[in-house]
């Protein structure tokens, strides 16, 4: 099983950005990334249609032959897991917003959060910002559009600059030094964010702190690649492939689904 790969999977390409913390970290590991770019994004859909696209790229992986899940998505993560957990029997690690270092380093008090509608409507989000953000001032943004703009490579695009300027600047006039960014898509706004942003906020997402968790997970389980080999890394998408293509600085090939 050990030298099995890692499975990731996300609403689109967005999870990529965790793909490349969880590769930086482990070089030896073999994955299989998943991008359900045709059912993008999963944020303001319905918890059971959300569960059922969970269920859908979980057995997919599963017929691969991956060991351990990653659930490279905050809407998946936060409506999905506890679900997937009980009825599949492999480790499934989950991503959700950052909240916890960003509230207990916050000078201001106050911090911003970027995510989708189905991650700030999530009741592991409330339980999440319940525990750690007490008497702090949280701005909860959708990205509403976001994802869509990203799905379609229109990172640097006008739409996006405009659309980031508005969901920003309640977050200014609250006076934030830390952004979290709730969705795996939006790592790959932050050379835009650094534009807008004031120098002072520092902007976090989950990605690292993933990879870190992934690795404990195979160690605990006994199932971390020893081999030193050359890692496989095999992409999928039901979108566009040039697109993923292009995230990924056309260093792999990306294989086309159709379901």
């Amino acid at each position: 099983m050990n030298i099995n790969p890692i499975g990731i999977f996300d609403s689109g390409i967005g999870g990529s950005s965790v793909w490349r913390e969880i590769y930086a970290l482990l070089p030896h590991e073999n994955t299989l990334y998943m991008a359900d770019s045709a059912n993008a994004p999963y944020g303001p859909k319905g918890k059971e249609t959300i569960i059922q696209l969970s269920i859908k790229n979980t057995e997919f992986l599963i017929e691969l032959g991956c060991k351990l899940i990653v659930v490279a998505c905050n809407t998946a993560t936060t409506n999905a897991i506890g679900l997937l957990r009980k009825n599949y029997d492999i480790p499934f690690i989950g991503i959700e917003p950052a909240i916890k270092p960003a509230a207990l380093h916050s000078k201001t008090k106050a911090i911003g959060i970027l995510a989708t509608k189905g991650t700030l409507s999530s009741e592991l989000f409330y339980t999440t910002t319940s525990l750690y953000a007490h008497g702090l001032t949280v701005i909860e943004q959708v990205g509403e559009g976001l994802v869509d703009l990203i799905e379609m490579g229109k990172i640097d695009s006008i739409e996006i600059k405009n659309l980031l300027m508005m969901y920003l600047k309640p977050m200014l006039d609250a006076n934030i030094d830390y952004l979290v960014l709730g969705c795996t898509h939006y790592p790959y706004l932050i050379p835009l964010l650094l534009e807008l942003l004031p120098k002072h906020i520092k902007i976090i997402d989950s990605g690292e702190a993933v990879a870190r968790q992934t690795k404990a997970v195979l160690e605990k389980h006994s199932l971390l690649n020893l081999s030193h080999a050359v890692s496989k890394n095999e992409f999928y998408t039901n979108g566009n492939p040039d697109i993923l293509k292009t995230i990924l600085n056309n260093t792999y090939d990306v294989k086309y689904l159709d379901f």
